[in-house]
């Protein structure tokens, strides 16, 4: 007896498997990443795995992306927007492109390591510090104010990486705690005092050679090259500026919601997922050695605390990269 199936029932099941790639299309979302790649593919396979989401990284740097989104508008393609530093974040949402991050995602993480406006969240921290070699300077020799380095007597003595957006974030924390004149006074004296480099690990590198006494840069690079090699920092060692200082500054990598993503709710789920139990694990036993910004999650036990860094509470929605930029241009910086 033959099996009749009717014209309704077939259309039905022609629909469906019409309507499958959409589906699975739809449980994908595209991800502006400027954080370290090997950080976000670990945050990324993790994501898939918990969800079934899956996730397009396309990698670059921090000014690229925020150009690249303002320039893009409502049209971008991306979902998400990672970034190493929080100036380029500020610079995205000042151009009103960013969602509101879900209520329950910015309970997560604590006030100090999110803007107030909520349009982003921070995801992993940084600490500035002054990397130092300890063959040529002792503890009692070493500046206490990243501004004692623009004391002629550290004329070619110390180095950084002023094109790059790390060392620009620390500008812009420089700039909200002392002003334009402050600011750009120190970048004058920076310019006449120090030895540009291209990058935090030549900075270090430089710094272990004798090339230079010390170099500002963050932590971190300091962490994987003793857990890697050390080749470049075994004559290293890190200062903390400590009481405030604009030197001890704790730069925020962001995550932000994109207003006109296409999957929102598979966005803001990668957020939430990011700074949630299982994302700041992926920081605290990875090799990133970042610190985990998520309430009550351990960073990795061989970073100094972040309460005992005594940094500055500054919100990163009031950071204003195009004005360090415009600073650093006049100094002949960049």
């Amino acid at each position: 007896m033959k099996s009749i199936i009717s014209t309704p029932v077939l259309c039905a099941l022609a629909a469906m498997l019409v309507a499958a790639p959409v589906m699975a299309q739809d449980r994908e979302i595209v991800v502006y990443n400027a954080q370290h790649e090997s950080l976000a593919k670990e945050w990324a396979a993790g994501f898939t795995r918990d969800t079934g989401i899956k996730v397009t990284l396309r990698n670059g740097s921090d000014s690229e992306f925020s150009n690249q989104i303002v320039a893009e508008g409502k049209a971008s393609p991306a979902d998400v927007f990672l970034t190493e530093n929080s100036p380029a974040m500020t610079q995205v949402e000042q151009a009103g492109l960013f969602a509101q991050v879900d209520p329950d995602t910015l309970a997560l993480v604590e006030d100090q390591y999110r803007p107030s406006s909520g349009q982003w969240i921070g995801i992993a921290a940084r600490s500035t510090v002054f990397a130092y070699n300890k063959t040529k300077l002792t503890e009692d020799q070493l500046p206490k104010s990243l501004l004692d380095l623009a004391d002629p007597q550290w004329k070619g003595r110390w180095g950084a990486s002023p094109s790059g957006p790390d060392f620009q974030a620390i500008v812009s924390a420089l700039l909200q705690l002392k002003g334009e004149e402050a600011t750009a006074g120190w970048l004058k004296a920076m310019k006449a005092n120090f030895k540009a480099y291209r990058g935090n690990n030549t900075v270090l590198k430089a710094v272990n050679t004798g090339e230079i006494d010390g170099g500002i840069i963050y932590h971190y690079y300091w962490f994987g090259d003793r857990a890697r090699t050390a080749e470049n920092s075994n004559e290293v060692e890190l200062h903390y500026f400590r009481n405030g200082d604009p030197g001890a500054f704790v730069s925020i990598s962001g995550g932000g919601v994109l207003a006109s993503s296409k999957h929102p709710q598979e966005a803001q789920a990668f957020l939430k997922w990011i700074v949630g139990k299982a994302g700041q694990q992926v920081l605290r036993d990875g090799t990133s050695y970042e610190y985990t910004v998520g309430k009550g999650e351990a960073s990795n036990a061989a970073l100094v605390p972040l309460e005992d860094l005594q940094a500055p509470r500054i919100d990163p929605h009031t950071l204003n990269s195009r004005k360090v930029t415009d600073l650093m241009t006049d100094a002949g910086l960049l």
